[in-house]
């Protein structure tokens, strides 16, 4: 196993190593950038302490680091999410975990706590604190991971009252896809754990597989993290708490917005949507129509939400969508392929297109296409 594990160990170093100084050296560098890079480096020293501990020197009886991934997870897509967020004295709370299984883990550093997993379960006297950090730590993956998962859902949410278009660097799926990869990873590590120390089936250590993965995330957020633009903060607006409901019942119940004049912003809206068509613009977000209308963004918002039916995404897109339609039964765009036509009417994204248009019609693009010639 000691020649298995220390190749892996010293990538996983110079990986871990060189992804934090890419991230340090990044200009402009953010509150999130700063919160990604000292994660990559808490990679890299929680590796060399695993290599230092190989090879005689006991630093610490089991990995302790590793329960700073999960805060740091969380704290990197909060302040990715909302740039202007300022770090509370209460965040020193999420480091709890840290410091005391730092200080277990100090004091019982001569002891064979956590050396492999063959002898997790051994009946001797720290059989107790093994037990305490295997399943402390499976809750700070899970409820972090969590956390990070139900924030970036929360913003994709919520970004699709602000935008009418798909970006990749705005809706953060880069995020949640490997957030949601990082968790699976590590509660496949523990399941491969359990079937190992129970039967003892298995031909490897499955605790070497921890260093694999912290080998590859290091790698893969960072490389994501670099590209990643900082994002504009939407700022919520006073009068009405961004246009969320309170009380969770889905009313804006703040917002002050009689009924009247709801029906009056709508109206106004969809004569502008049709008259000016302004979802040709593929970058149309709704500060350019709250600009252009004259109707503050939030009580577009809250008419879109709770009036149409729509939030700004669907609502913009399917008028684009009925633009296509009309071009499609069109003579004059026959010879316009369907994807240079859906482009043209405001769409900038393929998969986007392609999903609007059978929701809207029951058909792929193509098909309507077909049966238009077909009727024709």
């Amino acid at each position: 196993m000691m020649d298995f594990i220390e190749p892996v160990l010293y990538i996983g170093i110079s990986q871990s190593f060189f992804a934090g100084l890419l991230m340090a050296t990044r200009r402009p560098f953010s509150r999130a950038d700063r919160i990604m890079t000292a994660w990559v480096f808490l990679f890299c020293i929680e590796m060399i302490f695993a290599l230092v501990n190989r090879t005689g020197l006991d630093m610490y009886s089991f990995p302790f680091i590793a329960f700073t991934y999960g805060p740091l997870l969380y704290f990197y897509v909060r302040h990715m999410i909302r740039p202007s967020l300022a770090f509370s004295p209460w965040n020193i709370l999420h480091s709890i975990p840290f410091l005391v299984f730092f200080a277990v883990s100090v004091i019982f550093r001569e002891e064979p706590v956590f050396d492999d997993l063959s002898g997790f379960f051994l009946r001797d006297r720290l059989i107790p604190l093994r037990i305490v950090y295997a399943v402390c730590f499976l809750l700070s993956v899970s409820v972090y991971s969590i956390l990070s998962f139900l924030e970036i859902r929360r913003y994709q949410l919520r970004l699709q009252d602000e935008i009418s278009y798909t970006s990749a660097k705005l809706t953060l799926n880069w995020l949640k896809i490997l957030s949601s990869t990082f968790y699976t990873g590590y509660v496949v590590v523990f399941i491969l754990g359990g079937i190992d120390i129970i039967g003892g089936l298995l031909p490897f250590d499955p605790y070497v597989l921890t260093f694999v993965l912290i080998t590859f995330f290091s790698f893969a957020y960072s490389f994501y993290a670099i590209r990643q633009p900082e994002i504009l903060e939407f700022q919520p607006a006073p009068e009405d708490n961004g246009g969320i409901s309170a009380d969770g019942t889905g009313k804006y119940a703040r917002s002050g917005l009689r009924d009247e004049l709801a029906k009056e912003y709508l109206d106004a809206l969809i004569r502008y949507m049709d008259e000016e068509k302004p979802f040709l613009n593929g970058d149309l977000t709704i500060t350019d129509l709250s600009r252009k209308t004259g109707i503050p963004r939030y009580h577009i918002t809250e008419v879109l939400n709770e009036k149409y039916g729509r939030n700004f995404f669907s609502f913009v897109n399917e008028y684009r969508v009925r633009e296509v339609i009309n071009r499609i039964s069109d003579p004059k765009f026959q010879h316009y392929t369907i994807l240079a036509i859906a482009f043209d009417s405001g769409f900038n994204s393929k998969s986007t297109f392609n999903s609007f248009f059978k929701a809207y019609t029951g058909k792929t693009p193509s098909a309507y296409r077909q049966a238009i010639s077909q009727t024709g």
